[in-house]
């Protein structure tokens, strides 16, 4: 959003300069363009949106982009509504009753916005950074209602007090007999929102070019704060599961089926489980590390138990995206809705069990501060609970401590057969001082096969390789990043590997080796982390192949103490610092898992961050959170992984792994705090 400013070229010989945006009309590669902007939708509009597909498979082709918007200080979401025009920004009215306050939200946008940005335009000075979201389907087209449409604020919603547990996440199987209460199955769930319009499965897997969209007399209507999805209230719940009751038994297949919820035909889903960790009939008691007392459930009578569910289905678009770039505006959405609907003395817990793997790792990510924003600005007695991620044994993560003067390699092996782009992102900052500039950073790019570099990639500069018209790479780095601060990120972006369609380019598999470079006389700290890149459960298959760190010092023996960073490895790559790249926000909760039987000498989930930290030791960017701050089970044993809860039908049980397991648990013991 600066303009003006001589800076020296962005493009470089041998790299091919960023192309003007074609839905933005930003010039990415002219000085500044980059700075507060996502990088994200600058490769985006580069590779013309082939990252991202639609319901039915095909190409994104979006009209209006979803985004997530930081205001500056001083600024509040009602003065973006009144300076914007709605032909070009359209904002949920959910927004405006947050708190006047409120510096963040999402919106729809399209190339008047951008413009606006602009030195002399209507938000210049106003806005301070914005996120990309999903550029496809729904999302990528205007609201059906919007502030400032012309129509009088959406009727109140009925506001739920007491104990409040809010479930954000992906397959919740509302007819669940965990979710019901009373002989008469009662639901426990005052309001489900799911933001997916269509029927699936979705993508590649989709059943036709044309999804069927779900009937809102079965579905629910569009809530009208939010503008899109689907919206059950309790009244409309009951009324199903009654029409659907034979003989004393709920019949959950025509139940689901009567619902539209395709998802729920599968044996497991996660949001299902989830919930029924965090608010189930039934309660997993443990104690730890004592192997002659097993895990067990319990008849519970907890608040918990009788705490009444506001549940939030991500858009399963979103979800089969597990970058986790589509998440900021559909958890953010997510959230406002949940909060919106809880009365002033309602005591809530929100348990979101998902995430990704890149990011600044130190609650600056609009995410983040977003979540943290809005959870203050509602005044509400709310926690928010996050795991901690299951990443720490995939070399996703790198870390080095580059001296003046100092140079440090690393290698990326990208797969074969991944039909996904990937991503890495680089975190540079000042060990001494976070807020000094990094003026003399340089990253050299060796594609696989290559026996030379690219030239080198300097700080304030950006290109994409070979050509603008087929880009395979790009290097996008500007000095300060939207993406979190303080310091600077580079963002390397990779084409697929292999393809489905015959117009998608592809790159090469094999390591890329990145030369980092500080010709500064001064010390930066460096963090290197790779964007989650797999299939979700429950996600139609996208042909991800997540993609890893490699250093010959890197122990990948197996033997014991082999699954733990150690302090004299001089391996760049390391465990330590693997988080889920949205659970370190200000008053978050995150959290790790541990098994079950825990043997005296490592206690820790394989798959999870540990303590104590075995890399306290090691020079780190300031504020980075590597430790979770709670832990629970999240595997019975070493060769008994996950934990036991609910199927998506109501006599089955399933076992799941993750610390998205253990993420509940605390949350339940949250949810029955005093008030």
């Amino acid at each position: 959003m600066k303009g003006g400013r001589a800076s020296a070229p962005v493009a470089q010989e041998g790299w091919a300069p960023l192309p003007r945006g074609r839905f933005t009309g930003i010039d990415w590669s002219a000085p500044g363009a980059l700075d507060h902007s996502d990088p994200y939708l600058a490769w985006a509009e580069a590779t013309n949106f082939s990252g991202f597909r639609a319901a039915n498979g095909m190409p994104a082709d979006p009209q209006w982009l979803p985004v997530l918007i930081e205001l500056r200080a001083g600024h509040g979401v009602a003065d973006l509504v009144a300076a914007a025009n709605p032909k070009w920004l359209q904002v949920p009215w959910v927004y405006l009753g947050l708190g006047s306050g409120l510096r963040f939200c999402t919106a729809r946008v399209r190339r008047g916005f951008f413009n606006a940005l602009r030195e002399g335009g209507a938000l210049h000075g106003m806005v301070a950074r914005y996120d990309l979201g999903l550029p496809v389907g729904h999302q990528a087209r205007p609201f059906e209602r919007h502030a400032a449409d012309g129509n009088p604020p959406p009727a109140a919603t009925a506001k739920v007090s007491g104990h409040v547990t809010v479930v954000i996440d992906n397959g919740l199987a509302l007819a669940h007999s965990d979710f019901l209460s009373g002989a008469g199955h009662q639901t426990r769930v005052a309001a489900f929102w799911r933001q997916d319009e269509t029927v699936g499965p979705h993508g590649r897997a989709a059943a036709t070019l044309q999804p069927e969209p779900l009937d809102p007399a079965r579905a629910g209507p569009v809530p009208a704060e939010l503008g899109y999805g689907h919206e059950l209230d309790r009244s409309a719940i009951q009324t199903a599961i009654n029409a659907h009751t034979r003989n004393g038994r709920v019949d959950e297949n025509a139940l689901y089926a009567h619902w539209q919820m395709w998802e729920i035909n599968h044996a497991a889903n996660h949001g299902t489980h989830v919930a029924s960790l965090v608010a189930g009939p039934t309660v997993y008691t443990h104690t730890i590390g004592t192997e002659d007392s097993p895990p067990n459930w319990q008849n519970a009578t907890d608040p918990a138990s009788r705490s009444t569910l506001l549940v939030a289905q991500l858009d399963w678009a979103s979800v089969a995206d597990s970058s986790g770039g589509a998440l900021t505006v559909s958890v953010m959405d997510a959230l406002a809705w949940a909060l919106a609907r809880c009365a002033p003395d309602a005591c809530v817990t929100v348990n979101l069990s998902w995430g990704a793997l890149a990011g600044s790792h130190n609650g600056s990510s609009t995410l983040e501060a977003g979540m943290a924003e809005l959870i203050a600005a509602s005044g509400l007695d709310c926690r928010l609970v996050i795991p901690a991620g299951n990443a720490y044994q995939a070399r996703t993560h790198a870390n080095v401590l580059l001296k003046a003067k100092d140079a440090a390699t690393l290698h990326w092996r990208v797969m074969p057969d991944d039909h996904t782009q990937s991503f890495l992102e680089l975190w540079f900052e000042d060990h001494e001082d976070a807020e000094r500039s990094l003026s003399h950073l340089q990253i050299e790019l060796t594609p696989p096969g290559d026996s030379a570099p690219l030239p080198a990639m300097a700080i304030e500069r950006s290109g994409v390789w070979p050509t603008a018209a087929a880009p395979q790479a790009a290097i996008l780095f500007p000095a300060r990043s939207a993406l979190g601060h303080p310091g600077s990120c580079a963002l390397l972006a990779l084409a697929p590997t292999a393809r489905w369609f015959r117009n998608t380019v592809i790159t090469r598999a094999g390591v890329w080796t990145l030369k980092l470079i500080n010709a500064s006389s001064r010390a930066v700290a460096m963090d290197a982390y790779i964007e989650r890149d797999d299939v979700a459960l429950g996600a139609a298959d996208t042909g991800a192949k997540p993609s890893r760190l490699e250093d010959p010092f890197y122990d990948t023996s197996g033997g014991l103490g082999g699954f733990i960073d150690h302090p004299d490895n001089p391996s760049l790559v390391r465990r330590s610092g693997t988080f889920n790249d949205i659970a370190t926000g200000a008053g978050t909760v995150s959290v790790g898992g541990i098994r079950y039987f825990a043997s005296t000498m490592d206690p820790m989930a394989r798959y999870s961050p540990r303590t104590p930290d075995p890399d306290a030791s090691r020079p780190e960017r300031k504020n980075v959170q590597k430790v979770p701050d709670r832990f629970a089970v999240s595997d019975d044993h070493a060769t008994l992984w996950g934990v036991r809860a609910a199927g998506t039908r109501s006599a089955a049980q399933v076992r799941l792994v993750g610390t998205s397991m253990a993420a509940p648990q605390v949350a339940r013991q949250l949810v029955n705090r005093k008030k």
